[in-house]
């Protein structure tokens, strides 16, 4: 079985209770893509509700990857919760532009600006007092 030309790692903090802070290293592809997936799932399992995805170090991605953050996107929706994005590189970033995706997905520059945002977003419905 050949390795990977180029691997893929996956580090993932939690910042807060509720939020997953996933960086990112290495191409987010079609070779890769199950692996992030993985992790994504396991957060989720878990019962983090934002996600924080550092794509920093990530030098390309494909659209298995961007289907990938479309997917826990609408996923983190429903519980309510959230995902952003984190300093994409120069190609990533072009990549979400062109594809409409970063309209959808917040991008911020750092963790304090996604956390912030994190912060500023309503809870979701809440049942009145009885």
């Amino acid at each position: 079985m050949p390795i990977a030309q180029n691997p893929l790692s996956v580090e993932v903090t939690l910042p807060r209770e509720e939020v997953a802070l996933l960086k990112v290293e290495g191409y987010l592809d079609v070779d890769t893509a199950t692996e992030f997936q993985h992790h994504l799932a396991n957060q989720l399992h878990h019962g983090r509700r934002h996600f924080l995805l550092d794509l920093s170090e990530v030098p390309f991605m494909d659209s298995s990857g961007m289907n990938i953050i479309l997917r826990v996107y609408q996923e983190a929706r429903e519980l309510p919760g959230s995902v952003h994005i984190i300093s994409p590189a120069p190609a990533v970033r072009r990549v979400l532009d062109l594809t409409g995706v970063s309209i959808t997905v917040p991008v911020s520059e750092g963790v304090d600006e996604a956390l912030a945002r994190v912060d500023a977003q309503p809870e979701g419905p809440r049942v009145p007092d009885a």
